[in-house]
């Protein structure tokens, strides 16, 4: 039977504003936690595992402190020619990031997790991998040195924030799930709460 999404604790393990705003769209009560894990891929791991390793990490470390819940936790790894791409930092890595990119394909690993502890001792988790393949504009260093002046992606993995002013360095973007590449994939998400009992359409 489908359950009214305002009896069930949903729980957002993220204190991105991206994700929190995308939640936000499928009109369900639900808070926002921020997991305390380290953020780093495994010797050897392929960008796959990295993300749903990390997305099933930080909904379970919330899901510890905050049982009886159903936990949303989301992780994405870009990749270059099979290699990680991670976070720059600073304005010289994003710099150098963007010039290695330009003209080329990115392939972005968003991992979605959803935790049902709702029943103690009997914890079930879904996982999806969503990729996205991103092609970048062939632009200048000049415009690339001010669109991280304008925008300074510094914490995001390839530089570039596609809901602001990113989208302009972008030629292309190929996803089965369009908002994954923002950082938490709608649909997919929307199929797993489905599958845990959620209605999105039940009368309060």
């Amino acid at each position: 039977m489908p359950i009214n999404p305002t009896k069930v604790r949903l729980i957002l393990a993220s204190s991105s504003v991206y994700r929190r705003e995308l939640l936000s769209r499928l009109q369900l009560p639900f808070e926002s936690i921020s997991p305390d894990i380290v953020e780093q891929a495994f010797a050897g791991e392929l960008p796959e595992q990295t993300a749903l390793r990390l997305a099933k990490q930080k909904a379970m470390a919330i899901t510890e402190s905050a049982p009886g819940a159903l936990v949303i936790g989301s992780d994405q790894v870009a990749t270059l020619d099979g290699q990680q791409i991670g976070k720059p930092g600073n304005h010289a890595n994003a710099l150098q990031q963007l010039q290695t990119m330009r003209g080329r394909e990115v392939v972005f690993h968003t991992a979605l997790c959803l935790l049902d502890a709702r029943v103690p001792g009997k914890w079930t988790t879904q996982l999806e991998d969503i990729t996205t393949t991103v092609r970048f504009r062939d632009l200048s260093d000049a415009e690339l040195d001010a669109y991280l002046h304008i925008e300074q992606p510094y914490d995001c993995a390839g530089s570039a924030k596609n809901e602001g002013l990113g989208i302009a360095i972008i030629e292309k973007i190929d996803s089965s799930d369009p908002t994954a590449l923002t950082g938490l994939p709608l649909i997919a998400l929307t199929g797993m709460l489905r599958q845990a009992g959620v209605s999105f359409f039940t009368q309060p």
